[in-house]
């Protein structure tokens, strides 16, 4: 791109995702209703653009701008769309917008590039032009201005999970008007899993007529997408130059699937569609040959509907357990020569690539499709961190970077923060040059297990997609928190006028101690700049006429303190609260019999929702582990662990200890519950504090796992304060 400009000289302009270059230029243009809409390119995509801003326009001025073709003649008054621009200056999906006094012309080379350039014009506008009623204003103007943008990245996208709680097609409808408005093109649709089969097949109608419905709470659950259904969202879609990639899970995550056709399974069944979460032990049978025809046959009917040159297939948390037990899986196996189950798993992934390739298709799978080999054409899109697209770009093969650390938007606020998911950096350091451009893009992905309505889907993805969008559209290098800070506040007041429930973040409490000897102090700080702070000691919940915050409120005695945020005098955050607790030293004990590293672990087998009293249950296992590295220790698949130690603590003082957990966790220290981290949830840190006296305490960490993830660890922050570090454990005798 030819730069205009040093981008972030002076004050940059209220647009999110930020451009790549602008220049203010003085007087800016009104439009009235008499100002016009000249499309000045041939063919009916580009004047569908015109018809696009004119319906954008109308609902909030109350009249409708007319629309004709340039042919080369303009004239004033206007806003013109033209691809009278040279492609190497703006690529596919570039723009060059100019706003003077008497027109705006919006420059690309292919209609993607428009389409990008009106959203950036819609938010050059004043924030009422996203009202969806007449709205009078003296005048509806756009400030003088030259930008020239285009994005970082190809593949900007947000996954959908449909299958744990179905969303209706004007559901998906507006899901993808919001990507389009913030410039981002691919939408992930998770049609498939084991809660559920939401795609029409015509061949195999009892994927829907059973896979489709499950029992909750008592009643019949579910639904799904005709064919009809699905042309019509992907057609949607094009016309915002979005691309609908489908998720068509295989060979695990297929439970809804194996319900409707056991035959595919290893076992035969019966199977019911599960209304819980987890991984399940049942997948595809992957020494099935009619397994691959049934695939292939459903891949058949999805690419009819689809015609997107990516098809995602899954690939995830494939348990070999069935595989290991099953006879024609042994003999697949042995027939084709692999060296176990992990290679089967590859071999299915080849197969299905090839029949892919071959229908001019290509493979997307998550980052466990790298198991035993990766298929030649696939494509890998990195969850469980970055080393998964580390490991794909060095091997030549193109990555879609979407870590649980800063993209899962079903996370809580408390996890990933807007702050922490704006930080994402799509390209590790790791990679050279040459490896970086494998590196195609990244999105956000919102599962469902947790959020059974549709409102609850807007509080989770919103802001935070808003900060991904900038994080895969924009410049690295002219990318910046602070600056991004009032802009989303500008684009918060647009979302809002669309109707979208965004999630506020509440203020937060500046330090993670709330247990003290003699006094302390509560510090809060506003989650964005100019953000007041209001907040309450009584046990009530704040309003409008609490106390301000402006500076740490002292605390001598057990106190609970309550904080929301307050903007233009509506509280617009739920009240975070804290109770301060006053605490005598915890005696110390008489420490380890022998200074054996690491923990005494008990490992237990079962499925639970919550942490269960181990002390009543018969562990499968007990051994010494160095350290809480899941990994390396033996376990069932659906189990709880009870981890006990001594640890040292070198001066008296107040203790704050952090626990991380995937599922439920929590932590004694002597016989206090100090850290509740309990219940299913994705990857979440609690902490709590301790008053300890100089020397030996016992430890206690309860936790179960009900499949999906694998983390678990504990840190600690000593009374002078400084980083967290590794809790130094030695083993309590058995």
């Amino acid at each position: 791109m030819a730069s205009l400009v040093l981008a972030g000289r002076g004050p940059t302009p209220p647009i999110v995702p930020l451009p790549a270059e602008w220049r203010w230029t003085g007087p800016g243009f009104e439009v009235r209703q008499d100002t016009r809409i000249v499309v000045d390119a041939f063919g009916p995509e580009w004047r569908a653009l015109g018809e696009t801003l004119a319906d954008r326009l109308e609902p909030a001025m109350g009249f409708r701008l007319a629309t004709s073709a340039g042919n080369g003649r303009i004239g004033s008054n206007t806003i013109v769309i033209t691809d009278r621009i040279a492609p190497e200056l703006v690529g596919a999906e570039g723009y060059r917008l100019e706003s003077g006094p008497s027109r705006i012309t919006i420059y690309a080379a292919k209609p993607a590039g428009a389409f990008y350039g009106i959203q950036s014009l819609r938010q050059l506008l004043p924030a009422a032009i996203e009202n969806p009623f007449f709205t009078p204003r003296r005048s509806w103007s756009v400030p003088g201005i030259t930008i020239e943008d285009q994005p970082r990245f190809p593949w900007r996208g947000l996954l959908l999970d449909v299958s744990r709680h179905f969303r209706d097609k004007q559901f998906v409808k507006r899901q993808i008007d919001l990507l389009a408005y913030h410039k981002m093109n691919v939408f992930h649709w998770h049609l498939v899993d084991d809660q559920g089969w939401r795609i029409d097949i015509e061949r195999y109608p009892k994927l829907t007529s059973v896979g489709a419905w499950r029992m909750e709470g008592g009643k019949r659950y579910g639904g799904f997408y005709t064919q009809d259904d699905i042309r019509e969202v992907v057609d949607y879609a094009a016309k915002r130059y979005v691309t609908v990639v489908p998720e068509i899970e295989m060979p695990g995550h297929c439970n809804a699937a194996l319900a409707a056709y056991p035959e595919y399974s290893c076992t035969g069944g019966p199977f019911q569609v599960p209304s819980l979460w987890g991984v399940f032990a049942d997948v595809y049978c992957a020494g099935k040959e009619a397994t691959y025809t049934f695939n292939q046959n459903v891949l058949d009917e999805v690419l009819a509907l689809f015609p997107s040159k990516f098809i995602h297939i899954g690939g995830d948390e494939v348990p070999k357990t069935r595989w290991k037990e099953c006879p024609d899986c042994q003999k697949k196996i042995k027939d084709e020569g692999l060296k176990d189950e992990a290679e089967l798993q590859s071999y299915f992934i080849h197969r299905i690539d090839a029949y892919l390739d071959k229908k001019g298709r290509r493979l997307v799978g998550w980052d466990e499709i790298l198991e035993g080999g990766l298929a030649p054409g696939a494509t890998v899109m990195s969850w469980r961190g970055m080393g998964g697209a580390i490991e794909a770009a060095k091997m030549g093969h193109d990555v879609i970077a979407s870590p649980t650390s800063h993209c899962y938007l079903d996370y809580p606020y408390t996890s990933i923060s807007v702050e922490k998911s704006y930080s994402f950096e799509p390209v590790p350091p790791q990679l050279n040059r040459d490896q970086a451009k494998h590196v195609l893009g990244g999105q956000g992905n919102m599962w469902a297990e947790l959020t059974p309505l549709p409102r609850d889907t807007d509080r989770q993805v919103f802001p935070r997609l808003s900060a991904l969008s900038e994080v895969f559209w924009s410049p690295k290098k002219f990318r910046s928190w602070t600056d991004f800070q009032p802009r989303l506040n500008g684009l918060l007041g647009r979302l809002e006028r669309q109707g979208v429930k965004y999630f506020i973040e509440p203020p937060r409490f500046a330090d993670d101690t709330n247990v003290f000897l003699t006094s302390t102090s509560a510090k809060l700080q506003p989650a964005a700049p100019g953000d007041t702070v209001v907040y309450t000691l009584d046990g009530r919940d704040p309003s409008p006429q609490s106390s301000r915050y402006r500076g740490p409120i002292p605390i001598q005695r057990n106190t609970v303190v309550k904080a929301a945020t307050l903007r233009n005098g509506r509280l617009l955050s739920k009240p975070i609260e804290r109770s301060y607790r006053r605490e005598t030293l915890a005696k110390p004990g008489s420490g380890p019999a022998t200074r054996q590293p690491g923990y005494l672990t008990r490992i237990y087998e079962g499925t639970w929702d919550k942490v269960p009293n181990f002390d009543g249950l018969q562990p499968v296992s007990t051994s010494v582990a160095l350290n809480l590295d899941l990994k390396r220790i033996p376990r069932p698949e659906f189990y709880g662990l009870v981890a006990e130690a001594w640890v040292m603590a070198p001066e008296a003082g107040v203790y704050s200890f952090f626990l991380t957990s995937d599922d439920g966790s929590k932590l004694w220290v002597g016989d206090r519950l100090t850290v509740d981290n309990d219940g299913l949830h994705a990857p979440l840190e609690k902490s709590g504090q301790v008053a300890l006296a100089k020397g030996w305490h016992r430890i206690r960490i309860d936790f179960f796992q009900k499949g999906g993830g694998r983390t678990l660890d504990l840190t600690w922050i000593g009374p002078r304060g400084g980083p967290k570090k590794p809790v130094p454990a030695f083993a309590v005798g058995r």
